[in-house]
């Protein structure tokens, strides 16, 4: 899952980003609201979490800038600000979820998984069910068929990915992104690699790839490989 992180308090930011990034999330960090915007506007991301009172543009501004331009991603407001107008002109300027400071750190991971679960197609408690997988969050359990799969870390944070997006063609640059992070160092194949790696333990004997290859892009993901054509895979 990767989240956009928007707040201008540095010292607070960079404990949030680490905390996000020990729960296994992908984080974007910026302090200014006009970077913000520009992000959330041209990039793609699960979640953003924006502070209200920000430089340059303040959060309500974004989150109107967003909405605006039909950008729909999930957003946390986070303000020091707790009087009932606040968190109503938050609310109808498009904010899914509105946290005040100072919160607990579990209070806040709370809130991004609730807010993970009505956009991840997700089921009853923290788990997501695309095709014939289960793939529990906070577990960290793969399921076939109710059958278990062991995963390593690297592959379970694939299949989320690829569930998330299950139809749609994810680039090599943008798997790079979302699992190892902007700033990884990544050398040769990495992508290829682990993506022969997860199919080798999710596919089934004999059965097409639920991960087919779009030469020259990237991967695509489908529940039903059985009955969706085929591309040849690298």
């Amino acid at each position: 899952m990767r989240i956009l992180l928007v707040e201008d308090e540095r010292k607070l930011a960079s404990a949030l980003k680490q905390l996000l990034k020990e729960n296994q999330y992908v984080v974007d960090m910026v302090h200014e609201g006009d970077m913000g915007l520009d992000l959330a506007l041209t990039d793609s991301y699960d979640l953003v979490i924006l502070d209200i009172m920000l430089p340059h543009l303040n959060g309500i501004e974004i989150l109107k800038g967003m909405r605006d331009q039909d950008v729909q991603t999930p957003v946390l407001l986070l303000t020091a600000k707790d009087t009932v107008e606040d968190r109503v002109t938050g609310l109808d300027a498009g904010a899914d979820d509105y946290l005040v400071k100072p919160f607990d750190p579990k209070e806040l991971l709370a809130r991004v998984r609730a807010l993970s679960r009505r956009t991840g197609q997700l089921s009853g408690t923290d788990a997501m069910e695309v095709g014939p997988f289960r793939l529990d969050l906070t577990t960290r359990t793969v399921t076939r068929n109710d059958e278990p799969l062991t995963l390593t870390t690297k592959e379970f944070q694939l299949l989320e990915l690829f569930m998330r997006n299950q139809g749609k063609v994810l680039s090599k640059e943008i798997i790079l992104d979302r699992v190892w992070g902007p700033d990884a160092d990544v050398i040769g194949n990495a992508v290829e690699n682990y993506v022969h790696f997860l199919r080798k333990k999710i596919d089934e004997t004999d059965k097409p790839s639920f991960i087919a290859t779009v030469r020259g892009v990237g991967y695509i993901f489908h529940s039903d490989p059985a009955s969706t054509p085929q591309k040849s895979h690298v």
